[in-house]
């Protein structure tokens, strides 16, 4: 199969808003893939890279510069041998290797060709095609229950890998894949609710539970191994051995637990998000201050628990790792639940879930039973300037550079967002930020800082990537305010006074 046949249905599910239109177009280039193409294809239609990171940036990929090839002639598994090696390469000498192993590979490609790899290899593809309707698309393309196929990729976790058993075996295949330990599966995310009462509503009886602010783990245990793994199913085992030593001394043998890794401070109140993930992310420090906490149970001795009810995987969670459990109470009285979490947010965490007391785990699914809920906050913040957008967004002005006002006068970045952004308000915010513009920096378009708009956030974290010191967390643009002037947006210290701990 050659790569113009991705690039083609990739324009076409970049150019429409209906799902069943991006689903046919999916559908159609995966239902043509032989056994030995589906799997790149799947994975490179999801955006995605079956090699993970590859050591490809902006940097390695501008310093290619070749003509384009005139005709179509790469292949997929062509594109997934070049980065096979791409990510082979290591050590003295990588660089160069590097350089010319891309060389080769855009000197083959067409200009269409060339723009779909860029993005594919630097994480940036964003057609509107997430792994979800690519894996949907699978099950139309190979004629299976759209169900059996989700079930595949939950359990396996790698859709590349579930196309090609799709297309070498069917539906019994695909029904033979199960829980394996020490091999990590889609974690179940959990939907917005805008309060405890619109959750318990929902939900009904349920396990209410703190939302920890930190890194979440899948910890696998079989016997005196055990991996861990991120939400990204990323291995993470070398990192955290104080998390391995918890595992090993939990009673049993064969064990699969859903859990949250903290920093804890000296007066026993959680690190600030950033402060965990630095302790996380560093090798060198061994996980030193970090702490474990689990509230759910994925498999316990033998036994799988996906489909088992929330309430009976809490008890088993309860009986094998009590102590380490998240805390929670189960009701389905609104008031109970509201200063349940009063309480969490009190000891210094993100807010609470809901989760339904039958509810199934739904690995890979961001089902309705969870219910996530906490504090937003809102700040009026004016724009500097906007970064011209690409695939669906090509030819507006999509991502917002924003800034709080210095009481020492002017402006200064705190963050950027597309999100939030109807059609209908991206071309008036293109036509009028470019009446306002002052200047161009690559795709950036500099503007007169008279644009207020106001942006809702689910939390500030120190930074030093914008002038302010300051990063939003989760940010999306609520509405302009024409009501307003820039004289009277949120100044920089009062968006960095919602940093946890700051008040």
């Amino acid at each position: 199969m050659l790569l113009a046949d991705l690039v083609d249905a990739s324009a076409r599910v970049a150019a429409t808003r209906s799902r069943n239109v991006k689903l046919a177009a999916l559908a159609e280039v995966l239902g043509r893939a032989g056994a030995a193409e589906v799997g790149p294809a799947a994975a490179f239609l999801a955006g995605q890279l079956r090699q993970g990171r590859v050591g490809v940036g902006w940097a390695s990929i501008s310093a290619v510069d070749v003509p384009p090839a005139g005709v179509p002639s790469l292949t997929v598994a062509d594109v997934d041998r070049a980065v096979a090696t791409l990510a082979g390469l290591a050590g003295p000498g990588s660089a160069g290797a590097r350089t010319a192993a891309l060389t080769a590979l855009f000197a083959a490609a067409t200009a269409d060709e060339a723009d779909f790899l860029r993005r594919l290899l630097m994480g940036d593809l964003r057609q509107g095609a997430l792994e979800a309707l690519v894996t949907d698309a699978l099950a139309v393309a190979v004629g299976v229950s759209t169900d059996v196929v989700r079930r595949a990729v939950m359990l396996d976790g790698d859709l590349s890998r579930v196309a090609e058993t799709a297309v070498a075996g069917g539906e019994a295949a695909l029904c033979a894949i199960g829980l394996q330990l020490l091999r990590p599966v889609q974690p179940m995310l959990a939907a917005t609710a805008a309060d405890v009462a619109e959750a318990i509503g929902a939900c009904g009886l349920s396990s209410v539970e703190w939302k920890l602010d930190g890194a979440r783990i899948q910890a696998h245990r079989d016997g005196d191994q055990v991996r861990l793994f991120t939400r990204n199913l990323n291995e993470v085992t070398v990192r955290l051995p104080g998390v391995v030593a918890v595992m090993l001394a939990l009673p049993a043998d064969r064990l699969v637990l859903d859990g949250e890794v903290v920093g804890m401070g000296e007066d026993e109140r959680p690190d600030a998000f950033q402060e965990t993930m630095s302790r996380f992310g560093s090798h060198g420090g061994a996980g030193a201050g970090l702490g474990v906490w689990f509230f759910d149970i994925l498999h316990l001795d033998g036994r799988d628990l996906l489909d088992a009810p929330l309430l009976e995987r809490a008890a088993l969670l309860d009986a094998v790792a009590g102590p380490l459990r998240v805390p929670s109470v189960v009701t389905d009285d609104p008031e109970m639940a509201a200063a349940f979490a009063a309480g969490a947010l009190a000891a210094g965490h993100e807010g609470v879930i809901v989760k339904g007391a039958q509810s199934r785990y739904e690995a890979g699914r961001r089902g309705s039973a969870w219910r996530k809920v906490k504090p937003v906050h809102t700040v009026d913040l004016v724009v500097l300037g906007a970064e011209w957008g690409h695939g669906r967004r090509q030819g507006w002005l999509s991502n917002l550079h924003l800034g709080a006002r210095d009481p020492n006068g002017g402006y200064v970045m705190v963050g950027k967002t597309f999100k939030g952004l109807t059609d209908e308000l991206l071309v008036w915010q293109t036509n009028r930020l470019l009446e306002l513009e002052t200047g161009r920096d690559g795709i950036v378009v500099w503007v007169r800082p008279e644009l207020v708009v106001e942006v809702a956030l689910d939390g500030v974290l120190t930074s030093d990537r914008y002038p302010g010191g300051v990063s939003m967390r989760f940010a999306r643009v609520r509405r302009y305010r024409p009501d307003k002037t820039p004289a009277e947006v949120d100044d920089i210290e009062t968006v960095r006074a919602i940093r946890p701990g700051s008040g």
